[in-house]
């Protein structure tokens, strides 16, 4: 079993700035692709920003220059650092990683209960 647990969500007024945090645990053999999704209220889910195994990113036009994604492959997290935040980013945020288990053949998809930051003054 595979466990994504997110961290570091709060209440922050615009401008400000949070790092979220990401652990993956159990018995895994290797995580490959991890990202970070948010869903705002009456919103659907949308991505915010995608790491690599190797350390490549990518994100939403709406977070680049704000948003920093990493990972650190030796601790199993990946982290997201928000700054320059806006009302706009008020979300539940979700982390996803593509994870083979061990002793699993196939990688699985997986996420995180969710962690939620509000911007707001």
């Amino acid at each position: 079993q595979v466990q994504l647990a997110e961290s570091g969500g709060g209440l922050v007024q615009p401008g400000g700035s949070l790092r979220l945090s990401c652990a993956a645990s159990g018995r895994i053999f290797s995580i490959y692709e991890m990202g970070w999704y948010r869903q705002a209220p009456g919103k659907q889910r949308e991505f915010v920003a995608h790491i690599t195994s190797s350390s490549n990113t990518n994100y939403a036009d709406s977070v680049r220059g704000r948003f920093t994604i990493s990972r650190d492959n030796a601790k199993n997290t990946v982290y997201l650092q928000m700054n320059s935040l806006k009302p706009e980013d008020t979300a539940v945020y979700y982390c996803n990683g593509q994870i083979r288990s061990s002793g699993g053949v196939s990688v699985s998809n997986y996420w995180g209960q969710g962690t939620q930051v509000t911007v707001s003054s």
